[in-house]
């Protein structure tokens, strides 16, 4: 990664969580960039947290405990210690560095996780998760989302729980905010770390914000993210390396490359 100014001039819609942007949002602005933070997704409570609250009662039963998100691990840790303490001879293990990073700020070292990729194909191809027969694990995460992660537990012989810690929601936010900066020329480029965020910014643009988003480069870090964008006929998705870092690595270089 060059040094700092890399971006400078560029504004660059952030569109994570609020709680989730503050690393990324000090990576651009630190290489000269202006970040607009714009949420496409919210994360609230569970409903009803009865099921939740089941799993957290008996987390001594269960080897393993799979994080896999930043949002898991705030959620679920907030959700266990209104109730207990972390078991201690637990395993934990997170889907990627910024959930790692998230555990450790939380007082946990010692972490399973992908020295490559931030997915759960990079998590189930650790050498921990191979030999897992007859193992309990328990998985936080939001209200739905993928089942490869427990589908591949449970043929490895492992028996798997959800604890559902979140869940997300389409959020207010008022598009006049980025009509207006597009007007002005103000945006340079979107970051989407997840499919449901662009579906949901989509769904919010009135037609003419569709066509300038249409002309904005957008920067995702999974290959589903840039699919999911050709799928809403967005041919400006440029692929990125995982991670906050990776991100930014990956727009400096789109940006040297093209000024």
């Amino acid at each position: 990664m060059t040094g700092r100014g890399a971006l400078r001039g560029r504004g660059i819609v952030v569109t994570r969580p609020a709680r989730q942007a503050g690393l990324l949002t000090k990576l651009i602005e630190g290489h000269g960039g202006r970040a607009i933070l714009f949420p496409v997704i919210d994360i609230r409570d569970v409903d009803a947290a009865a099921a939740l609250n089941a799993v957290i009662d008996r987390l001594e039963s269960y080897d393993l405990a799979i994080f896999v998100s930043p949002n898991a691990v705030d959620k679920g840790f907030e959700a266990i210690r209104t109730r207990r303490i972390l078991p201690p001879q637990m395993k934990i293990a997170a889907i990627g560095r910024g959930s790692a990073r998230a555990l450790l700020k939380l007082g946990v070292s010692s972490v399973i996780v992908p020295e490559i990729g931030a997915d759960s194909e990079s998590l189930l191809a650790v050498p921990e998760l191979e030999d897992i027969g007859g193992q309990r694990i328990v998985i936080f995460r939001g209200v739905g989302g993928r089942e490869l992660l427990r589908d591949t537990l449970d043929a490895r012989g492992a028996r798997v729980d959800y604890a559902e810690c979140y869940h997300r929601v389409k959020p207010r936010g008022d598009k006049a905010t980025l009509a207006g900066a597009w007007a002005r020329s103000e945006i340079d480029a979107l970051v989407f770390t997840s499919s449901e965020g662009l579906r949901n910014l989509c769904e919010l643009l009135a037609p003419a914000e569709r066509d300038a988003l249409a002309r904005t480069p957008i920067f995702v870090p999974h290959p589903r993210i840039a699919e999911t964008a050709r799928e809403l006929r967005l041919e400006n998705a440029i692929l990125t390396p995982t991670g906050d870092e990776g991100i930014v690595a990956g727009m400096i270089e789109h940006f040297a490359a093209v000024s």
